[in-house]
């Protein structure tokens, strides 16, 4: 059974830095793409970044250069560092999973499986 479990949330003052986890269990990551969404209150969740199984990676343009995702397939873990945090960043943040060796994406229709969330709050 496949289960993401993210980890990482808090509050962080502007400028700030988190690191977010999101960890798999009931699956090897090796083969699988895997996406960060955010979500806020009563808007659509919007994709980050995510990293394809052969590591290729994309992120939307409000957090280029600011934002990294990597993945540690040994650990069955994929991190999102994000640096100089806006509170514009605010939101509940999800990772998200697809056996799909070539490429990822940041659509949400894109994705099969779905964790939990951990919220991002970037308030002074």
């Amino acid at each position: 059974q496949v289960q993401l479990v993210e980890s990482g949330g808090g509050l962080v003052q502007p400028g700030g830095s988190l690191r977010l986890s999101c960890a798999a269990s009931g699956f090897s990551l090796d083969n699988y793409a895997i996406g960060w969404f955010r979500q806020v209150p009563g808007k659509e969740r919007e994709g980050v970044s995510c990293i394809s199984a052969e590591g290729n990676t994309a992120y939307t343009d409000s957090v280029k250069d600011r934002f990294t995702i990597s993945r540690d397939n040994a650990k069955k873990t994929v991190y999102l560092q994000m640096n100089s945090l806006k509170p514009d960043d605010t939101a509940f943040y999800f990772c998200a999973s697809r056996r799909w060796y070539s490429h990822c994406s940041n659509s949400v229709s894109f994705y099969d499986d779905w964790g939990q969330g951990t919220q991002v709050s970037v308030s002074s």
